[in-house]
């Protein structure tokens, strides 16, 4: 088979689950830095909106997780096709 044409672990690589979640997370966060900022939060985090930034942190990094599983698949190795031993050191035919 081709390297081209070989399949790839596609949803279940766990670059991609990682990459979903961190999103999920961001997305959440980032509703809660914009709605729920108060003037008490922002007494106790110096000014800052930390679940803003942290949300935009956590989609930046799901970017990140999303376009290397894009960029660089995992191959699925059929055993069968390539002929290779298994455990007992027996050879598949």
């Amino acid at each position: 088979m081709s390297k081209a044409n070989r399949p790839t672990a596609g949803a279940f690589d766990i670059r991609n689950v990682i990459g979903v979640l961190l999103a999920i997370f961001g997305v959440v966060l980032t509703i809660v830095g914009i709605v729920g900022y108060t003037p008490d939060e922002a007494e106790r985090t110096g000014g800052i909106d930390a679940n803003l930034w942290t949300g935009i942190g956590l989609i930046v990094a799901a970017i990140v997780f999303l376009v290397w599983a894009r960029l660089s698949p995992i191959p699925i190795v059929d055993d069968e096709a390539t002929g290779t031993a298994d455990e007992t050191g027996d050879a598949r035919a």
